[in-house]
């Protein structure tokens, strides 16, 4: 046998014919290299290698790497490949072994964890970490237990959970593209200079035709270009008021309440900017943070957040924040572990988001930012619940929720759309003054406190613990410029006695059991300056009572009315459905022209299109004048919030089409469509099989796509898009799309409307991506037998759905728990442009 490991790789290829390295044992610069390599072989699969020894061992993982623990993906060991082979990206010939097109899918370096080595993969498993432009954190091997008589050697690749592990599949679906040279694998294969004889080279020559295929790629890959622009402006941020409980009902989203400095991060590729709640600009004192965001090389946007540092226990923790931001100049050092929540989304490229809902926008926050890395993350979120969430903040001793209402723009200043509820009383304080204390090693005993009421500051007591001999030492080094002989407040002679009055500028926020009768703080404690806010804006804090989950906004009448007679759901059950799948329904549908399929009398009746508006649906429902073909211009319909739908229902709309525009900009499509819809006779395993080709054609194209049930025969293929193209280029390219696969697939796909042509096909339709066009929005109800909705599915299920029509109104709880579950986390939003092919 020989003891060659690299003996099985070279007997299977023939180098005259392919662009692969010949088989060299060799050493990466650091002996760990790790890299995944797309190959689009008989199969498409993914390549996992591990530098070991001076070889790559290799791995086929049938399905790609998945972040999710929860997700085990099956990796079929392959021969050693040659350390040459690290980089190799390009075509290998057909009918060679593995012949097909190989993109670099990822790459980096890899370590064992901590007591473990590579000689555990002799036994069957290897526990290590992974530190590359995509796949991160750590990860297992693992080998099965071979079957009988099976002859290939399975194994399991599974993520841990860590910081890195993510819900679903999104390395797969959201990477599209090479690492090295910024391809499609599409683009790859069209090219037709990737392919290297390296037969019988060997030395020098091996060396010099493998530097001719690395200047190949250097010459095909794309140009890093930083993003155009400059960061958008500050703008006054949204504030939350204090309220008594958290509100009820799934109109709110309820978010972690972080213990940290409120911040702005306004950002354009490397330009970055971070700014304080009342707009001061924090920029230098962030560095590292600026950094991180840089490399992101994110496109103009302006980015709400909070900065916040960690306890020993790993809990957001002011005071630990402080201790950063008051050594010597106040600035972030390198081993500071400072990270960005980011919970919404004004701006970006150019558009002002916050006439968006507010789940709109978070789904744009987390798509613009799926590629971040600690110490950049997205805020979670629920739906509804909100009183479980506050309970476990509180147990874990946080400062409480933020709870937002879904349909609700993004405002500035104080509102009752977003609310705050607190776990422990703690406000914000002007410092008027300090008191002197007896111990020797202590410069004061108390500081005074006073808050803005009624146009002048009122005295509201002492706060005298909480202090460490750091804080005393920078107190009492701020005061002495700021000592002044009169109070800036009014304070009895009493509780003035002693005092060294202080002109109002240093802000501190301290915690409180309750204020007394006569208005002072009782059992106070000191947790810090707060040099983001100005003392002319501190104001005392009442809890109002909670928003109370309203009636419907709009009144129902005849809900008794039969809608579905075949089902017996009536108007109110309908309206009862879109009441509770709004949340989720007007991520989609919110601002965006739209047509409505009317049934007034029920579906089995006469049913009719309404896109203008009459001026009949009241006042929850918008219009917006759209220029027609004709010259002239026409009212057209569009929503804002759950009350726009209600009108609608109430009016007898039983479906909802929008447009692939926003009614702020019609004239700048966002979302393409490629509706699947089969000939009478096709069955529907024939449509998702169809419906996965197409999703992997795009990804050849570089694009992330997502699957619905249309609620009717088909599925609809959707692909969200970055503004910035035409209605003629996005006509164009959904054609050309259609026209190349029933080109390709004559005997399964037609690109035309003719029935005489469809006769057992799947035409593909592409005419929804016509301005002007419409198609139905994800969880409208359609005007069909058993009152079926149009549902979002996860690529990963689509196989085991058995018609288009798996869903009905009467599911709306299992719509909301699917849409806030691993399998749809992100479902139709990603950051892509339409590709210029």
């Amino acid at each position: 046998m020989s003891m060659d490991p690299l003996a099985e790789y070279n007997r299977k290829r023939d180098f005259k014919k392919t662009a692969e390295p010949a088989g060299k044992r060799a050493r990466g610069k650091a002996g760990r290299r790790f890299i995944v390599q797309k190959h689009d072989a008989t199969r498409l699969h993914w390549d996992f290698r591990l530098e070991v020894d001076g070889v790559l061992k290799s791995w086929a993982v049938t399905k790609g790497p998945s972040p999710d623990p929860d997700i085990k993906r099956l990796a079929v060991r392959t021969e050693d490949h040659p350390m040459a082979y690290a980089e190799f990206e390009g075509s290998i010939p057909k009918g060679e072994y593995g012949g097909g097109s190989v993109m670099l899918w990822d790459s980096g370096t890899w370590a064992p964890v901590e007591g473990k080595s590579a000689k555990d993969l002799e036994d069957g498993h290897l526990h290590f970490t992974l530190d590359g432009q995509r796949m991160k954190g750590e990860w297992l091997l693992v080998r099965m237990k071979p079957r009988k008589g099976e002859k290939r050697e399975n194994w399991l690749l599974r993520k841990v959970a860590d910081d890195y592990a993510q819900e679903g599949d999104p390395l797969v679906e959201q990477g599209l593209t090479s690492v090295l040279t910024g391809r499609s694998m599409a683009e790859i294969a069209a090219d037709a200079g990737g392919e290297h004889s390296l037969k019988g080279k060997k030395g020098t020559t091996f060396t010099q035709e493998m530097e001719k295929a690395a200047s190949h790629n250097r010459a095909k890959a794309k140009p890093h270009r930083r993003s155009s622009g400059k960061p958008p402006a500050f703008r006054e941020p949204q504030l939350a008021t204090l309220v008594d409980a958290v509100p009820a009902g799934n109109r709110w989203m309820h978010e972690i309440k972080f213990d940290g400095y409120r911040a702005l991060v306004a950002a354009a590729g490397d330009q970055v900017k971070i700014y304080t709640r009342s707009g001061k600009d924090w920029t230098d004192k962030f560095a590292p943070l600026v950094r991180s965001f840089a490399a992101l090389d994110l496109p103009p946007c302006l980015i709400d957040g909070e900065i916040v540092a960690y306890d020993k226990s790993g809990n957001p923790d002011f005071s630990s924040l402080q201790q950063v931001l008051k050594r010597g100049h106040g600035e972030q050092g390198e081993q500071d572990a400072l990270a960005f929540h980011g919970f919404d989304l004004l701006e970006l490229d150019g558009e002002d988001l916050s006439r968006l809902p507010n789940i709109e926008r978070k789904e744009k926050l987390e798509a613009l930012l799926r590629s971040a890395e600690p110490p950049i993350h997205v805020a979670d979120h629920v739906i509804g619940a909100g009183e479980q969430l506050f309970e476990r903040m509180c147990g874990a001793g946080q400062e409480g929720i933020i709870s937002k209402k879904i349909d609700a723009r993004y405002g500035t200043g104080r509102g009752k759309s977003w609310v705050k509820v607190k776990c422990t009383r703690r406000q914000e304080f002007v410092i008027i003054g300090w008191t002197k204390s007896s111990a020797r090693a202590r410069p004061f005993a108390s500081l005074a406190l006073a808050q803005h009421e009624g146009g002048k500051l009122v005295y509201k007591g002492r706060v005298g613990t909480g202090f460490n001999a750091d804080t005393l030492s920078e107190l009492s080094g701020k005061f002495r410029s700021l000592e002044r002989k009169t109070p800036p407040a009014e304070v009895d002679r009493t509780e003035a006695r002693g005092v060294t009055w202080l002109t109002p500028k240093l802000v501190a926020e301290v915690a409180f059991a309750e204020f007394t009768a006569e208005g002072r703080v009782r059992h106070a404690s000191f947790l810090g300056l707060r040099g983001d806010k100005d003392a002319a804006e501190v104001k005392p804090e009442t809890a109002e009572p909670a928003p109370e989950e309203t009636e419907e906004e709009v009144k129902i009448t005849s809900r008794e009315r039969v809608v579905y007679p075949d089902a017996g759901f009536t108007k109110g059950d309908l309206a009862d459905y879109y009441q509770r799948i709004a949340p989720r329904m007007l991520a989609f549908a919110a601002n965006r022209p739209i047509s409505l399929v009317r049934c007034p009398q029920g579906r089995a009746k006469k049913c009719f299109f309404q896109k203008h508006d009459t001026g009949a649906f009241g006042a929850h429902v918008h219009h917006v004048p759209i220029r027609e073909k004709g010259g002239g211009s026409e009212d057209y319909i569009y929503i804002e919030d759950v009350g726009g739908i209600l009108a609608c229902v109430q009016m007898g709309t039983i479906e909802f089409h929008g447009w692939g525009s926003r009614s702020m900009d019609v004239e700048a499509p966002d979302r393409m469509i490629f509706d699947l819809d089969p000939d009478e006779g096709l069955d529907f395993e024939d449509v998702k099989r169809a419906a996965k080709d197409i999703r992997d054609r795009l990804a050849d194209l570089g694009l992330t796509s997502f699957a619905m049930l249309s609620g009717g025969k088909g599925v609809h293929v959707i692909v969200p898009l970055r503004t910035g193209h035409s209605w003629d280029e996005h006509k164009d390219f959904s054609k050309r799309f259609a026209e190349a696969l029933s080109m390709a697939e004559p005997d399964r796909f037609v690109a035309t409307m003719s029935k005489a042509k469809r006769k057992g096909k799947i035409f593909i339709d592409w005419l929804r991506n016509q301005r002007g066009s419409t198609a139905v929005l994800p969880y409208s109800a359609r005007a069909r037998e058993g009152a079926p909705v149009a549902a979002p599915i996860a690529w990963g299920e689509l196989g085991k759905m058995k018609k288009a029509s798996a869903f009905t109104i009467g599911d709306a709880d299992q719509l909301l728990a699917r849409a806030g579950g691993k399998g749809l986390a992100g479902w139709g939003f990603a950051d892509q442009a339409l590709p210029d092919f």
